[in-house]
């Protein structure tokens, strides 16, 4: 099989950073570089400068005594011409372009300089990612345009047309613990496209999800191809920019990107195969649930998620999203009754735990293990309502209560309750219902509060580690779940 010409532009050797300083945007990528521990040489270039962090600085790329690589521009328009024809002169690979005002101001000049650019690397054989994006973050090879970014790999890989939602997705969903092996933001894409990248992930054996923020694709026909390829091999999460007519205007000012047909996009994604979602959120919530859950194709859920119209709620919920609420088998409600509870012909699906006077030994913990360990449960959606966070700040002397849930107890470890989610994960899938316990501003002084805070992100912590997905609420879990069964049903076909 013939090398794809990414794989030579990401594993480089050496790095030059033009406009690298010891502040502003040139210091940020050349930081990130040095705190990453990029694995091979750095060279920072600016004639400004006689040493950038300590390390010797050059004029120009043409300079620098050795070989270079990749080159990422940190550099004004105006000068790109010059610092393309020097990377020729050079025998650089691959440059990244986080200069910007090219074709996405509307400006012919502007375009004219883009297309002089590219036609510079092309003739001299220096390939392009961007221009004006953010470039890539590969954490493996030491490789980052935010120094914050985790320096863990996984086996994610993101494409994505702009460097704002790169970044936020990024964030989003390495705090949810799902981890990226490659993440690329490619701007207007003069060169390299989404069609390069989607086709190397599909074919790079570290890669087992694919996400994608696209405004409009350089060549349909092909891409459509090419996601009908991979969907048959690894899940494609796609949303896409500029839908309706306001995004569509801001996405030609964006990257300069024709974002295209609407019903034309959606039918192309339904044949595809591909996951397509309306938001950022979204996005997360679907690519954190392919890392963490394994392939499901049944759609029958066991739900324990509040309580009274809570609970109603998540009935619906469910069944909105295209999961399947079954009734709680009469195998379990004849345990129940052999174990003396007293809500044994009561209880359903959802559990209605605000029913549950007298039985203080019955809890949703032994109902979800039961339905995890009954046939007839694909999946269980549970709230993981954390220890403390069971009264508002203002009553601080609340006792705790009596009965119900394992977490109505102060005294239960966090250990101790996790422990039992981990039970019930054992059987089946289990998507956990966290809710965002961020302090309000309000709140901020409050000790209590920061006390919920820390015990709900060592409760996430430890969810994490026994890689069991959490959301913030129902809906999500349910979306999610039940766009996850969507794309392994279609693979089962």
């Amino acid at each position: 099989m013939v090398e794809h010409s990414l794989a030579e532009v990401l594993h480089p050797q050496s790095i030059a950073v033009v406009g690298a300083s010891d502040d502003g945007r040139g210091s940020q990528y050349f930081s990130s570089l040095i705190d990453f521990g990029f694995k091979g040489i750095l060279y920072p270039v600016n004639p400004k400068y006689t040493e950038v962090m300590k390390i010797k600085a050059y004029p120009t790329v043409k300079d620098i005594p050795g070989p270079v690589d990749y080159v990422i521009s940190a550099a004004p328009a105006p000068q790109i011409p010059r610092i393309m024809q020097d990377c020729v002169e050079k025998g650089v690979k691959g440059i990244h372009l986080f200069t910007a005002r090219f074709s996405e101001t509307g400006r012919q000049d502007a375009a004219e300089l883009e297309r002089n650019i590219l036609r510079i690397a092309k003739e001299g054989g220096v390939r392009i990612i961007g221009p004006n994006c953010m470039g890539v973050y590969y954490p493996k090879m030491g490789i980052s345009f935010q120094p914050h970014f985790p320096k863990e790999s996984g086996s994610i890989a993101l494409a994505s047309q702009s460097g704002q939602a790169a970044g936020e997705i990024i964030n989003k969903t390495t705090q949810r613990g799902a981890l990226f092996n490659k993440a690329i933001s490619y701007g207007n894409a003069i060169d390299f496209n989404e069609c390069d990248f989607l086709e190397y992930f599909a074919n790079d054996p570290e890669i087992k999800i694919i996400m994608m923020y696209i405004e409009g694709p350089k060549n349909g026909s092909r891409f459509f191809n090419l996601l009908r390829e991979v969907t048959r091999k690894k899940p494609v999460v796609i949303i896409k920019g500029g839908r309706g007519r306001s995004g569509t205007r801001a996405v030609s000012s964006h990257t300069a990107s024709l974002a295209g047909s609407t019903e034309i996009w959606n039918t192309m994604i339904s044949q595809s195969g591909a996951v397509s979602v309306s938001n950022i959120e979204e996005l997360v919530d679907v690519a954190v649930s392919f890392y963490f859950l394994p392939p499901i194709v049944g759609r029958k859920v066991g739900v324990a998620a509040g309580a009274g119209g809570a609970t109603v709620l998540a009935a619906d919920q469910c069944e909105e999203a295209g999961l399947d609420v079954i009734t709680l088998p009469q195998e379990i409600r004849e345990e129940l009754k052999s174990q003396g509870v007293q809500i044994w012909d009561w209880i359903s699906n959802p559990a209605d735990f605000s029913i549950n006077m007298g039985d203080e030994n019955f809890g949703p913990q032994q109902l979800l293990k039961m339905m995890a360990m009954h046939p007839n449960f694909d999946l269980i959606i549970a709230s993981v309502n954390i220890p403390g966070m069971g009264g508002p700040p203002s009553n601080p002397n609340r006792p705790p209560r009596k009965g119900g849930p394992p977490w109505a107890n102060a005294q239960m470890s966090i250990d101790e309750i996790v422990n039992q989610y981990k039970q019930i994960n054992d059987y089946k899938p289990l998507l956990g219902l966290i809710q965002d316990r961020s302090p309000d501003a309000k709140d901020i002084n409050d000790p209590r509060e920061e006390q919920r805070w820390k015990t709900a992100c060592e409760v996430t912590g430890k969810f994490i580690e026994l890689k069991i997905p959490y959301y913030p609420t129902i809906s999500r879990a349910a979306v999610a779940a039940s766009k996850v069964i969507g794309y392994y049903q279609m693979r089962q076909q």
